[in-house]
């Protein structure tokens, strides 16, 4: 049971990791996509309560900081300026003041934006050296359970795999039906205030939005109708590998767009492509990466169904996946493991040297069949590979061979 808790007194696993960048670095920067609490999370924060704030959602400030960056950049001694992929050539006026000023004043600028402005073709300033990244995706369930924190990924990383049933039948998460999970998603707006009716509505409005007037913040998309289609079709295809040429065959439509429309979907932070783990860095690029959405009750929205099914659970188990791995210094790959002949296991976390492999089934009773892939991954990393996991929706979790442990999902996000 998900507490009743308003969006903006929901503790966030992020806090912490923000209360250090603020410490660090002159500039921040608080990123991801619309609707997940960034502005929250920089408004309550104690070390930003005094501290002006700008919202380049409004024309009138958007205006401003236009027709002179500079000017604006100095109307404070420090400063919160949301949405700030509006205004890219602030980039460059931040950039300047805070070299001016010698890098002394730690989070003089704390920026948010619904945009990766890593990945953005108009912006040319990336502030390298001089700002901080934090991405913040949608709430986990362990955030909207008041617990604050991501999936135990951690823990599991620094423990021994025959440590890990007793460790996770003692953890404090209740059980719950995944597909409740899914339908929910981590939105803050539509997971903790909205049932499923009005769920169905918000989003309906969020891709709106999105399609008529974030996506402009990005690029010129002439063809929203196709872009839409394009969407869905990925909703459709959750974890699989990615084939550009069949989607757009599928959909009729150029597969140069289909290439750029992905991108666009990355850069707003919407969509997630996962590479294949192999040992050789460079061959990574050569194979097909995975695709999956931030928000699997958006996804599941895209798509169409009523009901989810085990790609949905995977995609609740890479969100959480992915909100731990933005936190972590240094960052931990997400990646997946396929074989030429299709063997294939649906996460490995890599950090460092050291290997952990993921197996989500959606069923109640595991069988012997649902780990084969875990062990041959083992057998193939002896050395590197921590430990496997298969994640189902049962109860028990137990060890089933070498360092591979069958638990309940719930246990561990």
């Amino acid at each position: 049971m998900i507490p009743d808790l308003p969006a903006d007194l929901v503790p966030r696993a992020a806090s912490e990791a923000l209360d250090a960048l603020l410490g660090i670095f002159p500039v921040v920067v608080v990123t991801g996509a619309r609707q997940t609490g960034k502005s929250t999370l920089v408004a309550i924060h104690p070390g930003l309560a005094e501290v002006p704030r700008w919202t380049l959602d409004d024309a009138g400030t958007r205006a401003e900081a236009q027709a002179n960056p500079a000017s604006f950049v100095r109307r404070a001694p420090r400063m919160i300026i949301d949405e700030v992929q509006r205004v890219p050539e602030l980039l460059l006026a931040i950039k300047a003041e805070v070299d001016r000023e010698g890098q002394r004043a730690k989070g003089r600028f704390v920026l948010t934006g619904s945009a990766n402005l890593l990945m953005m073709h108009r912006v040319s300033e990336s502030l390298a050296g001089r700002a901080g990244y934090l991405r913040l995706g949608p709430l986990t369930r362990r955030e909207q359970l008041g617990f604050g924190e991501t999936g135990r990924w951690a823990v599991l990383l620094s423990r021994p795999p025959a440590e890990w049933p007793e460790l996770l039948r003692d953890d404090p998460a209740p059980p719950e039906d995944w597909r409740d999970v899914a339908r929910r998603g981590g939105l803050p707006v539509p997971a903790l205030r909205l049932d499923d009716a009005a769920r169905a509505r918000w989003f309906d409005a969020y891709v709106t939005t999105y399609l008529e007037r974030d996506l402009r913040d990005l690029a010129a998309v002439e063809m929203l109708g196709d872009f839409q289609r394009t969407m869905r079709a990925l909703a459709l295809r959750i974890g699989n590998p990615i084939n550009q040429t069949e989607i757009a065959r599928d959909l009729g439509i150029p597969q140069r767009n289909i290439s750029r429309w992905l991108e666009l979907l990355e850069t707003s932070w919407l969509v997630t492509q996962l590479p294949a783990y192999t040992v050789n860095r460079t061959t990574r690029l050569m194979k097909r990466p995975k695709a999956y959405w931030n928000d699997a009750a958006l996804a599941l929205h895209l798509s169409g169904g009523a009901d989810p099914d085990g790609a949905h659970l995977e995609n609740v188990i890479v969100a959480d996946l992915l909100a731990w791995g933005a936190l972590q210094a240094p960052r931990p790959e997400i990646l997946y493991w396929r074989t030429v002949d299709n063997a294939e296991v649906d996460f490995v976390i890599e950090r460092g040297r050291r290997l952990m492999a993921i197996e989500v089934k959606a069923s109640e009773r595991p069988h012997p069949r649902d780990w084969r892939y875990l062990e041959r991954f083992v057998e193939e990393y002896p050395d590197t590979c921590h430990g496997a996991l298969l994640l189902h929706a049962g109860d028990e979790a137990y060890e089933v061979a070498d360092r591979i442990v069958v638990a309940p999902w719930w246990r561990v996000v």
